[in-house]
């Protein structure tokens, strides 16, 4: 018994470790190369694509494009990130116009960061930082012409421009503000040669009276702008002279020039102007300086024009007198469909003769008089007339029944 067990002890078992062992090898590497984010079947690229590659990855810092095949051009603007530098992209411009110069309608520059260079003077005598905020340190030169950039541009019809810097800081100048007549002329030119151009915009740009009078000789006989908004300048009476011999030269539906420094005498050139217009249709005349007597001119124009459907006189100092003028307005024009009077004092008198005015009139649905202090009564019954009139005009014009044998 004993030997039989001894025997059976010597007797070899059969193990399944080593086997189970391999097994387990062999799946973990199976398991690793299926895993392996290295290890494709794919053939090794081309030597041009591997280029290609390295060109992306390093074009902050060497930008070569330029240099490229067409083809290649191609493929290296497709991979580039959004998020490049400006200082990296903007001298790509002109390179890209020719792939897209027939697709672009429009063009918006929100800011404009003019080239420095240092006074040799100042810089020897080592300026303090204070010195350097009195704009002592450097010598301005004028913006980008865009008038390489835009004359590419042969459909382009939209042109929105700010000549500033966004989010300067500490690093603020005013001389990064400044829109010099050099700026002027090379914008004048540009646009000139648009022929295609049907908005202009030029904001926040520090625009007065000289630079609007060359930048509206430009314009004149323009055959398709339809809208100019210069507003947030400091545009004067003799700038909005010029602006007024615009209106009757050109194609123009809208006009802005909110916020700038515009005073009666331009109030009265611009009134002149659109008694004999035939085309504009929105006027914006907002933070301006116009008080009765160009709100008085603005009312008289008004009842011979019959084009203009939209005016913003709102925060232009007008009071009673100018109310007056634009009840007999109220009465007799019957294409007007919105005015804004807002920020005026126009009191409790001139809020009457309004009232009395609207009494006839179906055509105006919107009538803004937001701290005019016209009074609650009045306010309310206006509001009243403005919702009948809406109503009417979402119903449309009713037909006629037929009339009866007689």
């Amino acid at each position: 018994m004993q030997q039989a067990v001894a025997a059976g002890r010597s007797r070899p078992v059969p193990s399944l470790r080593r086997s189970q062992g391999r097994l387990t090898a062999e799946s973990f590497c199976v398991h690793r190369i299926i895993e392996d984010p290295e290890w494709s079947l794919a053939a090794v690229p081309r030597l041009t694509e591997l280029c290609l590659q390295h060109i992306v990855h390093n074009f902050t810092q060497n930008p070569i494009l330029d240099r490229l095949l067409p083809q290649h051009q191609r493929k290296v603007l497709d991979r580039l990130p959004t998020g490049l530098p400006l200082a990296v992209t903007a001298n790509l411009v002109l390179e890209l116009i020719p792939l897209c110069k027939d697709y672009v309608r429009k063009l918006e520059v929100d800011q404009f960061l003019p080239p420095l260079k240092v006074d040799p003077k100042e810089e020897a005598d080592d300026i303090s930082d204070s010195g350097s905020d009195l704009g002592f340190g450097e010598v301005p030169m004028h913006h980008y012409d865009l008038g390489a950039l835009v004359t590419a541009l042969p459909y382009l019809e939209e042109l929105h421009l700010t000549y500033g810097v966004k989010d300067c800081g500490m690093n603020f100048e005013w001389n990064l503000f400044k829109f010099t007549y050099q700026d002027c002329c090379n914008l004048a030119d540009a646009v000139k040669k648009c022929h295609k151009l049907k908005v202009f915009k030029l904001t926040r740009s520090n625009v007065d009276d000289d630079k609007t009078r060359l930048l509206v000789r430009s314009l004149l006989d323009h055959p398709s702008l339809v809208e100019l908004n210069l507003s947030h300048n400091l545009i004067g009476d003799t700038g909005t002279q010029a602006v007024g011999k615009l209106i009757n030269r050109s194609r123009l539906e809208t006009l802005d020039l909110c916020n700038n420094k515009i005073h009666h005498a331009g109030a009265q050139a611009l009134a002149q102007a659109l008694a004999q217009n035939c085309t504009l249709t929105s006027l914006n005349l907002r933070l301006n300086y116009l008080e009765d007597e160009g709100g008085e001119a603005m009312g008289r124009a008004l009842l011979a024009n019959t084009t203009l459907k939209s005016i913003h006189l709102g925060s232009n100092m007008l009071s009673e007198p100018s109310a007056v003028l634009f009840s007999q307005v109220l009465a007799q024009n019957a294409t007007l469909t919105c005015i804004n009077l807002s920020c005026n004092h126009i009191g409790p008198d001139g809020g009457k003769q309004l009232l009395e005015g609207l009494a006839g009139n179906k055509t105006l649905t919107e009538f803004d008089l937001r701290l005019a202090e016209v009074g609650q009564e009045s306010e309310f019954l206006i509001g009243q007339m403005l919702w009948a009139n809406r109503h009417a005009a979402r119903l449309g014009p009713q037909p006629q029944p037929p009339a009866g044998p007689l």
